[in-house]
This record gives structure tokens, C-alpha cells and sequence, in this order.
């Protein structure tokens, strides 16, 4: 398996478990327009930066479009950005052993209304990553 393959997979084992699952926000890959009647929810974009310690390994970040309902501030969009440093913010996962990704400390910014739907605040969530494979 591929190191781009690997990484997608550990990101995204985060969000397909029960326990993600629970939180009740709705989670969507990069490149995806969910249906406007979705309401609230958080889309996922890996960005690897090509650094690596081998061929195998990679760092980058990992940026997470939070969407809420406008005009209500930023109460919502910062406690899902609570719960999402509660799953991410210095754990480490290993869904594809030998390899392993580490997460370090995030970063949140407000971007404006969703042009898709602008019922919708967007706030960018960003928090950088280390994928270490074996060569």
C-alpha cells in the first residue's frame, strides 16, 4: 500500500469509528457538496507536503472545513474544534502498521459564509501531521 493510500486510511478510520460516529457531526471528504439540506457538518482535506524521513513517509496538514448555521458566532464551530482536538491533537494512529501517523497542535480561522450555501459560516481547522512508513 501506497503512502498516500496509508495515510487516507488512518485519517479517515478516525472518523468511521463508533465512538466519532457518536459525536453526531456529519463528515465528508474533499470534493464533496453534501446536499443542501445537510445543516452542519465538517468536510476532511489531507495535504502532504512531500517532506518525509524515507520514500515511504510524509508530513503535512490536515485541514477540516467546519460548517454552521450563519449569523450565530463562532460557539458551535469552536466546540466542534474542541471535540476534534479531543481525537487528534497529540494521538497518534496505526491503522496500517509499520506505518504511523501523528497528529501535533491545531489551528482554526474563520473563512467566511460557505458560497455553496450561504446559510452556512465556514471556519478552517488545521492541524499538521506526520506519517511515518518503513522503506
Amino acid at each position: 500500500m501506497g503512502k498516500y493510500t496509508a495515510l487516507q486510511d488512518d485519517i479517515f478510520s478516525i472518523f468511521a469509528d463508533a465512538a466519532w460516529e457518536a459525536e453526531n457531526i456529519q463528515t465528508f471528504p474533499t470534493d464533496t457538496i453534501p446536499d443542501n439540506n445537510v445543516g452542519e457538518f465538517i468536510r476532511v482535506n489531507i495535504v502532504g507536503d512531500g517532506q518525509g524521513l524515507n520514500l515511504t513517509s510524509i508530513s503535512g496538514v490536515v485541514i477540516i472545513d467546519i460548517f454552521v448555521a450563519a449569523g450565530n458566532g463562532p460557539t458551535k464551530a469552536n466546540l466542534i474544534a474542541d471535540t476534534l482536538d479531543s481525537y487528534l491533537v497529540g494521538k497518534s494512529f496505526r491503522l496500517t502498521p509499520p506505518k504511523n501517523t501523528q497528529f501535533l497542535n491545531s489551528n482554526m480561522v474563520y473563512s467566511g459564509r460557505d458560497p455553496d450555501n450561504p446559510s452556512l459560516s465556514n471556519y478552517s481547522y488545521s492541524i499538521p501531521f506526520k506519517h511515518f512508513g518503513v522503506s
